[in-house]
């Protein structure tokens, strides 16, 4: 694991965690690299402070695999693999797939055919993402990203009462 500070603006954020794969632009190369950023995800939940948690996870999950699937569609150059790489901040889950097809920028298709088994992943991204985009990876390439915020898990304090509608005189 890779841990390292950086400062931004306003408070500085800790990276708690890297991972980053190769993979081949293809449907057979973005599936495992997708389950091998999954059990990464699921390993850091092990440690002291939770990764993400569960809605968060699925929702990693989804997006993970579809930046990964459309890294494969649209963006296979012959002989050029993909990268997938995860960041884990104090704040953030940020996911990064960068392929080797530069050129047009991907954005959101609201037109997309209603039958059609393809052009909405995008819109998936965005409704799922806190924060994704879209920029250019010199010399040729680009990089899709997505932010997830961590939410912290619920924790209910030692010898409260549990469950909703639960008040001080039902003890």
């Amino acid at each position: 694991m890779n841990q390292k500070t950086v400062t931004e603006p306003g408070e500085p954020t800790v990276v708690t965690g890297h991972f980053r794969t190769m993979f081949p632009a293809t449907a057979r190369g973005a599936h495992p690299a997708r389950h091998a950023a999954e059990r990464w995800l699921a390993a850091q939940q092990g440690r002291s402070e939770p990764a993400v948690d569960e809605g968060s996870m699925a929702t990693a999950s989804l997006l993970i695999a579809e930046l990964n699937a459309n890294a494969a569609l649209h963006g296979r150059v012959r002989g050029r693999n993909a990268r997938l790489a995860l960041a884990l901040t104090s704040a953030t889950l940020r996911i990064e797939v960068t392929d080797a097809r530069g050129g047009r920028l991907p954005a959101p298709t609201p037109a997309a055919d209603a039958d059609g088994e393809s052009g909405r992943g995008l819109l998936l991204v965005a409704s799922l993402a806190d924060a994704w985009g879209c920029e250019p990876y010199p010399p040729g390439g680009k990089t899709v990203w997505a932010e997830c915020a961590r939410r912290a898990p619920l924790r209910m304090c030692p010898g409260s009462p549990s469950g909703p509608g639960t008040t001080s005189a039902s003890r």
